[in-house]
């Protein structure tokens, strides 16, 4: 990245630089906000006021992950996209735009699932995480992400003209999870069949949102994402309610849940510098071993994988290595007899798995199913490491690469 040389323009007898103006409140530190790396998930309407946002800003080093493609229909709500871009992914049209805004900064778009395609190397990276989301299992995998590699996050949620901010600190619950109730939890589960693949998408009605309420709520995420690295006091384990018909706004405080899944930061962390297409299971388990002097060690996955699909008669298996969730009901049925075939899945591997499937001790960690930049966690007799595997961090950061290293 080239370095941070002031911008400078004329003002009467003065000399200003951009962010001179910025620099006029007493705890701003521009040199901060450049240096800070910032994962952005959603590039929508809120994911839009986001990024136009940290491109005023001054945000430098900026990595934007979305999903979908841009539709006619966005072109209401999202202030960095054009007609022109309709069809293009959400992320690339939204990176690119930012960089329009702010030359110097770098930015990456991604399409990826965030839940299934998202390794946890990316939140390793990332010093606050921004989120413009439409449903509660990618927040969720947000939250529970974030918790476990010891990062804050900003959340988001809009609907007509109300919408919430609320920020989650790693270590000090409350979090996202324990503010999900009985209706959230039985949205979450339908999003699953009883054999664990995903049902087929179905119609749903369009949340209706307005351009103004998405920049209120990105404004109020921004803002706290800017408090989070200063140091100053923010909304943590708390939500900002924003009500726009009759503007009685407040802040709300959530009870945490002394049972939450979420509330698990790991305790310790080993940057691999191989990349994951050339480190075996042998070869990391040999290395777990070495760091929890231990023979005795389980190599656990960051989410679980599909294994195989068994035909429920035959016996036949076809094995898959993909995450959960990524497969739909279509492809699990028996392409010879429609059969709905059986869901065999993994959360890691043993020494005596490999010994069980020899074949396995040569199977490189891209190869299990998981995406690339991800952590592994090897654990031991209660102790623990978690392996981010940095060695593909020039593959996923790509123009962001020079800032992971």
């Amino acid at each position: 990245m080239p370095p941070l040389e002031p911008i400078r323009v004329a003002s009467g007898d003065m000399a200003e630089d951009r962010f001179s103006r910025l620099r006029l409140l007493g705890w701003w530190n521009q040199e901060r906000i450049a240096s800070a790396r910032v994962l952005v998930v959603g590039a929508g309407a809120l994911g839009n006021e986001i990024l136009k946002n940290l491109a005023l800003l001054g945000f430098r080093r900026i990595l934007v992950v979305d999903l979908d493609r841009i539709e006619v229909s966005n072109l209401s709500r999202g202030v960095l996209f054009r007609e022109s871009d309709i069809g293009r992914d959400k992320a690339e049209a939204a990176a690119a735009a930012v960089r329009c805004l702010y030359p110097q900064a770098q930015v990456l778009g991604v399409r990826a699932n965030v839940v299934q395609q998202l390794g946890l190397g990316v939140f390793d990276w990332a010093d606050v995480i921004l989120g413009g989301l439409d449903n509660r299992e990618a927040r969720l995998f947000l939250n529970r992400s974030a918790w476990k590699m010891g990062k804050p996050w900003v959340d988001g949620a809009i609907e007509g003209v109300n919408g919430v901010a609320r920020v989650f600190e790693s270590g000090k619950p409350a979090c996202y999870e324990c503010t999900l109730g009985e209706v959230d939890w039985a949205i979450l589960d339908r999003r699953m069949s009883c054999n664990l693949l995903t049902r087929a998408d179905e119609e749903q009605g369009k949340v209706p949102t307005t351009p103004t309420t998405s920049s209120v709520i990105a404004g109020i995420q921004v803002q706290e994402a800017l408090k989070l690295l200063h140091g100053l006091p923010t909304l943590s384990g708390k939500g900002y309610v924003f009500e726009g018909l009759h503007h009685t706004s407040y802040v709300t405080e959530y009870t945490p849940d002394p049972d939450c899944q979420s509330h698990y930061v790991f305790d310790r962390v080993v940057r691999v510098n191989e990349r994951s297409d050339r480190l075996t299971a042998e070869a990391l388990l040999n290395l777990a071993s070495r760091d929890l002097a231990s023979d005795d060690v389980t190599i656990e996955f960051s989410r679980d994988i599909i294994w195989k699909l068994v035909h429920p008669e035959t016996g036949a298996a076809q094995e898959y290595f993909a995450p959960l969730g990524s497969i739909s009901y279509d492809q699990g049925r028996d392409p010879a007899d429609g059969a709905l075939r059986e869901v065999v899945t993994r959360h890691g591997f043993t020494r005596q798995d490999l010994e069980v499937n020899p074949e396995w001790a040569a199977r490189r960690m891209s190869e299990w199913g998981l995406p690339l930049y991800d952590v592994f966690i090897a654990r031991s007799d209660g102790a623990e490491v978690a392996y981010v595997m940095e060695g593909d961090a020039p593959q996923v950061l790509q123009s962001l690469v020079e800032e992971a290293v």
